[in-house]
């Protein structure tokens, strides 16, 4: 018997190897029905999925033997990677010196062999798919065509694994990078908030109690002061509502008539010289009322606050089907420049729009809303035409 060599590269095919992560891992049904398949299409009683590790070959599928796995030193699998044909075929290994006095051949009578390299990508021989028989034979152009072609499939496996394996390491730190950002925003909008409201209050106190002492560019310096105060609590308020989805998405489920989502909304508006038209018969069932509310609420307050119009009109349509309820809001205000639609559902990003009072948005609810569309199942996007108006239509997934 002569044992395999080592390839010339073995440890860069080693480190490529263990890249997937594959080595010790248990049993799994797409590479069993491979093995199987390609027994039974050669006809023999033994067929495995084999990966060389350094001093051993494990078998991540076997279909007829009861072994995890073997050495190395004794395997035909050492020969058949060192092998740069796409089979490396042993017709009667008692006639072969590699072969003819393995303890394999004793053991399990085979002696008979057929591997097919697992190359990856990079050309480095993984291990085999590979057949044993307990005699001697030939493989028909047929049968080595499948087990060739089934090694590629053995392939495209390895790298869907190791795919599968980054994208969850990717999203689990994604996770660990979102708590993170969650965790520092909340602490320190919420640090933020109390010496903030300090400063408003002051400066209010400030500027009322010395109304008559101060000169006018002072005082306008107060009021410039307690107005910018009171756009940072915006914005604070803004992220803290932004960071607060999750718990939002995940509210409980229920049931609630059109009249009273609305109405609710409604009562939570100033509709001075403005006008919120929607439907009330119809029922909601099974939503999540607590982020839908957040979702509509923002966007009829938006078409109102940001709505030069004498009378400002907001009106709500909903339509639904099987999978699907499907919402439109429009609005009659000054509309939105094409280039600038698509940018406003970023974080901070704004229109550059003033409301009703001169104030510029904090680019949040909009970020916010799209946040709580996707993660309701749906999606969401805007049609505006300058001085008619806009509407933001949006699904939620029933």
């Amino acid at each position: 018997m002569i044992s395999p060599k080592a390839p010339y590269n073995e440890a860069e095919r080693l480190a490529e190897l263990h890249s997937y992560n594959l080595l010790d891992t248990l049993p799994e049904v797409d590479y069993d029905n491979i093995t199987a398949l390609i027994a039974s299409i050669c006809d023999v009683p033994i067929s495995l999925v084999t990966l060389l590790d350094k001093d051993r070959n494990f078998l991540k599928s076997h279909f007829g033997l009861d072994i995890q796995e073997s050495p190395r030193d004794i395997s035909f699998c050492g020969h058949a990677i060192l092998n740069d044909n796409d089979l490396f075929i042993v017709e009667d290994a008692r006639k072969d010196e590699r072969f003819y006095d393995n303890p394999i051949i004793e053991e399990y009578g085979t002696v008979f062999y057929a591997g097919a390299p697992l190359r990856n990508e990079n050309g480095y021989a993984l291990g085999t798919l590979c057949i044993y028989d307990v005699k001697p034979r030939a493989l028909s152009e047929k049968q080595k065509n499948s087990l060739k072609l089934l090694a590629k499939q053995v392939v495209n496996l390895f790298e869907l694994h190791r795919k599968n394996a980054h994208l969850l390491e990717l999203q689990a730190e994604q996770k660990r990078r979102n708590e993170r950002l969650h965790s520092f925003a909340h602490v320190v909008s919420h640090d933020l908030k109390s010496p903030l409201a300090n400063i408003t209050s002051l400066t209010r106190l400030l500027r009322e109690e010395n109304a008559t002492t101060l000169s006018e560019t002072s005082l306008q310096y107060l009021e410039y002061m307690e107005e910018s105060s009171l756009t940072l609590k915006e914005y604070i308020n803004g992220i803290l509502r932004f960071y607060r989805n999750d718990s939002l998405s995940e509210s409980q489920k229920e049931d609630v008539s059109y009249s009273e989502f609305f109405d609710a909304i409604s009562e939570m508006l100033i509709l001075k010289d403005s006008e919120f038209c929607y439907p009330t018969n119809g029922i909601f069932r099974n939503i999540n009322k607590a982020a839908l509310t957040q979702i509509v609420l923002n966007l009829v307050d938006n078409g109102l606050k940001y709505n030069p119009k004498e009378l400002c009109t907001v009106t709500a349509v909903v339509s639904e089907n099987d999978s699907y309820y499907t919402f439109q809001i429009t609005d009659n205000g000054r509309g939105i420049e094409p280039e600038k639609q698509e940018e406003i559902f970023q974080l901070f990003k704004t229109a550059g729009i003033k409301d009703r009072r001169g104030k510029e948005g904090t680019g949040i609810g909009l970020a916010t809303v799209k946040s709580l569309v996707t993660k309701l199942g749906g999606d969401i996007h805007l049609d505006s035409e300058m001085s008619v108006g806009s509407t933001f239509t949006f699904t939620i997934k029933k």
